[in-house]
């Protein structure tokens, strides 16, 4: 009897070898050209005798995983076709051509040849919802989501599809903090941006106006703007104000938060937050409103010289790298502070996946020193990774004289979140910020709406949630 259950375990442990193995080479663990670690050595550690061993490595030779050279070792050689690890990696419509991603994956693929990528892009209208029903029906191995759309994953309850990952000490902490939970590193940040002003030079030339600085306030931009404009020709100034990064960074520039009293109420008649708005909405009464869609189409007004000042993001700026404009980036204007919205892109890997070692390995190459210098070098990202944006050199193409600023700005750098609200009141109360923005409600008539649409979205979130 005991002889029979020593068998036993020897078959399951010489089973677990191979199998063991075999995976190290598939998910990228042990490299292509390495060698295994000696005969001895895989004795110990599966606890096997040499014969057992070298049947546990001819299997792995005639499944073509490794080649034994005689007085050398075991070398991993790339797998078959057959063999091969297939990730699928999802991620926003138009993100690869500004992060040059075609190029990245090619990398890897010189790397990891046992390892195929399949990249699926995603609607942006809807990211947040198709990343989760995607992830859940395991059609995702690997995603990009920024932190906005993390926001709507715990909002939802829907974190533990994403699988913690280790933190990288090169990555600036005030990236790898939004995406937290539960003391879990749950995404790892990839490039990163706030939202600045972008302008095109040729146009402040022609006007002669003077060029935005960190010292101006709205009411500069609204005064130059004007003059900036030309009837037929091109507005002043122009943004996608439906953007939930865009219109919010007006109240974040309030100075204040969305607070409740103690009965668990929002006032906000003669708040600093409608003051704010206020101001947008006279910033808009000598600027279009709406002649876009999304934000893509605003930029594009830009690309065609039909706007002189656009409120955008540096992720933008790679539209621009082969354009003939002469463009330069400056903060944005202040109200009651001068904060801006940071937008951080990060890499997750789906706890479902099948594929989660080969998942991770991409996403440690890509959020790596190489590929993020790769990243620096070629674009006009920024990367999260601290070492690579302190690279000094020659540069590939144009970079705007000014492009380092958001060095000097990172203190105004403000999360969504800070505003005090949920993604899911933000949502509520955009209809009626729009209609106010637009002229057709006035300041108390929207104090009082936002004050029970707040509460509605607020309790019926909490149900949601339970």
């Amino acid at each position: 009897m005991q002889k029979r259950l020593s068998r036993k375990h020897f078959r399951v442990r010489l089973e677990d070898m191979i199998v063991t193995l075999r995976q190290e080479i598939l998910s990228g663990k042990a490299a292509i050209g390495s060698y295994l670690p000696s005969e001895s050595d895989l004795e110990k550690r599966f606890e096997l005798s040499n014969a057992s061993v070298r049947n546990g490595l001819k299997v792995l030779v005639e499944e073509g995983f490794i080649e034994k050279i005689a007085r050398v070792g075991n070398r991993i050689i790339s797998p078959s076709s057959e063999q091969k690890t297939v990730i699928k990696f999802g991620y926003v419509q138009s993100f690869a051509g500004l992060v040059e991603m075609e190029e990245m994956l090619a990398v890897f693929a010189n790397q990891y040849p046992h390892i195929v990528v399949h990249p699926i892009e995603l609607p942006s209208g809807s990211y947040s919802k198709s990343l989760k029903q995607y992830m859940e029906a395991e059609l995702l191995d690997c995603v990009m989501i920024n932190n906005n759309n993390f926001q709507d994953f715990v909002e939802n309850d829907c974190t533990h599809l994403l699988e913690p990952i280790e933190q990288m000490d090169d990555l600036y902490p005030f990236l790898t903090e939004p995406f937290q939970q539960g003391g879990h590193t749950l995404v790892r940040p990839f490039n990163y941006s706030p939202v600045v002003l972008c302008y095109n030079k040729k146009h402040f030339e022609q006007s002669q106006v003077p060029l935005p600085n960190s010292n101006w306030a709205w009411r500069d931009l609204f005064t130059y703007g004007q003059q900036l404009s030309v009837k037929n020709e091109r507005f002043g100034f122009y943004f996608y104000l439906p953007s939930r990064n865009r219109w919010p960074i007006f109240m974040l520039q309030s100075g204040t938060t969305f607070q409740t009293d103690d009965n668990g109420n929002y006032r906000l008649h003669g708040s600093k937050i409608i003051e704010s708005l206020e101001a947008c909405r006279d910033l808009l009464d000598v600027f279009p409103r709406i002649l876009s869609e999304s934000n893509a189409d605003a930029e594009a007004l830009f690309l065609e010289e039909k706007v002189s000042v656009i409120m955008t993001t540096y992720f933008f700026l790679n539209q621009l790298r082969n354009s003939n404009i002469s463009f330069e980036v400056s903060p944005l204007p202040g109200l009651q502070d001068s904060s801006t919205l940071l937008i951080i892109n990060g890499l997750a890997v789906n706890s479902r996946s099948s594929n989660k070692e080969a998942a991770k390995l991409l996403v440690d190459f890509l959020t790596s020193y190489e590929i993020q210098l790769l990243l620096r070098r070629k674009t006009l990202n920024i990367t999260a990774h601290r070492r690579a944006m302190e690279w000094e050199g020659e540069e590939s193409g144009y970079r705007p004289s000014r492009f380092f600023l958001y060095r000097e700005i990172v203190p105004t750098f403000r999360l969504i979140t800070e505003l005090g609200l949920t993604n899911y009141q933000l949502k509520s109360i955009q209809r009626d910020i729009m209609l106010f923005l637009s002229g057709l409600q006035n300041s108390a008539a929207l104090s009082s709406r936002l004050e029970q649409l707040l509460i509605e979205a607020k309790e019926s979130n909490i149900i949601h949630s339970s």
